[in-house]
């Protein structure tokens, strides 16, 4: 998975970037400080595979990993080449989601790029931007539809189906928001849209917006307000405080986080956040050689899932026998999971589950 931070110049994106990756990437207090892509790639915490791993012991531990990529800082006009526009767009194109940092905190000695802190516009002026990049593939995209239909009439669905984004795009409005059957998803999954990516928006706030309750921040309110209209995700989080937790042990980072009314640090928020987002789970393989977590769609089958390790996995299925996580726990070993009856023998239509633990039986 590859997520894509954006945001304006100075809103605490690549603070966010350094916390969440430890990759100790330059911030600095003025615009196009970030100038390439920076990229951190995170594990993503599991607890049932430390379990197994206690369990095991085994030679090779892997988990899940996300990539996060931090994007240059986008300022107006940014679709026709302005500040790094251009390459700031290609970015994200490369992306499975956007992250979009947005501020939601007065700090006098930070300069806002225009002049006031106010996080509606600011996710406007980026959106803008998007809108303004994909209106051109659209219209592409239509004129081929077009072409299509002399040959073919079938294709002037197409065709139509494209003018209802196009118009919506035009109207200031995301690709995501416009409303398609299982048909029209294709089609428009087909088209390499900026707005159609699932985004999170991540409401960087002040310490003491934490301390006192995030409830009570007003921009907080709004920006959820509007994610709730276009289905987006919304994720407050406070930059700094996850500076600060990188630098702690275990143990006080967990005092830490339970002193902010905290279960979990922004970064495993985020996680869970995209996870859900996108639709995604992890299913577990546990041996002596790894205990490893792989990620999957959820509703995948067996076969697809088997694929994730290797294509021969897939292309000469025989069978998966899978036990969940919860029970193989209970058990203490596969041996005793078995006896009890609770290992399964499951074929090509099984859908697999978040927390299976898996064991894949092929012949190629």
């Amino acid at each position: 998975m590859k997520l894509g931070i954006v945001g304006l110049p100075n809103v605490g994106k690549s603070t966010l970037f350094n916390a969440i990756t430890n990759a100790g990437v330059q911030s600095a207090n003025y615009p196009f400080c970030t100038i390439e892509p920076n990229v951190g790639v995170v594990a993503v915490p599991d607890k049932r595979l430390d379990k197994l791993a206690q369990m095991y012991d085994p030679e090779k531990y892997t988990p899940a990993t996300i990539e996060f990529v931090d994007i240059a800082g986008l300022v107006k006009g940014a679709s026709k080449g302005e500040g790094l526009g251009n390459k700031f767009l290609s970015n994200i194109r490369e992306c499975d989601a956007i992250v979009h940092v947005v501020r939601c905190f007065d700090n006098d000695d930070i300069i806002h790029v225009e002049g006031c802190v106010d996080p509606i516009r600011d996710i406007d002026t980026i959106n803008l931007e998007l809108i303004l990049s994909d209106v051109e593939l659209i219209q592409r995209r239509i004129d081929k539809a077009q072409k299509m239909t002399k040959a073919d009439k079938k294709y002037q669905a197409e065709v139509d189906f494209f003018k209802r984004v196009e118009d919506a795009l035009n109207n200031g409005k995301t690709a995501r928001s416009v409303e398609c059957d299982d048909e029209e998803k294709k089609l428009l999954s087909e088209v390499a849209l900026l707005t159609n990516k699932p985004v999170i928006y991540a409401a960087n706030m002040s310490e003491s917006d934490f301390e006192s309750g995030i409830e009570n921040n007003e921009r907080l309110k709004k920006v959820k307000e509007l994610a709730d209209s276009e289905g987006a995700g919304v994720l407050p989080i406070c930059a700094d405080l996850e500076e600060q937790i990188v630098e702690m042990d275990k143990e006080e980072k967990e005092m830490f986080l339970s002193d902010m009314g905290l279960n979990q640090s922004g970064l495993d928020r985020l996680i869970s956040e995209c996870y859900a987002l996108l639709g995604l789970i992890s299913y577990l393989t546990a041996g002596k050689p790894e205990v490893r977590a792989w990620t999957i769609k959820k509703g995948t089958k067996a076969p697809g899932a088997a694929g994730k390790i290797h294509t021969d996995f897939e292309r000469g299925f025989i069978r998966a026998e899978v036990i969940a996580y919860e029970d193989l726990i209970e058990c203490g070993s596969m041996a005793a999971a078995k006896e009890k009856g609770l290992v399964r023998s499951e074929g090509k239509e099984y859908v697999m589950k978040d927390g299976d633990v898996v064991l894949f039986r092929f012949n190629v």
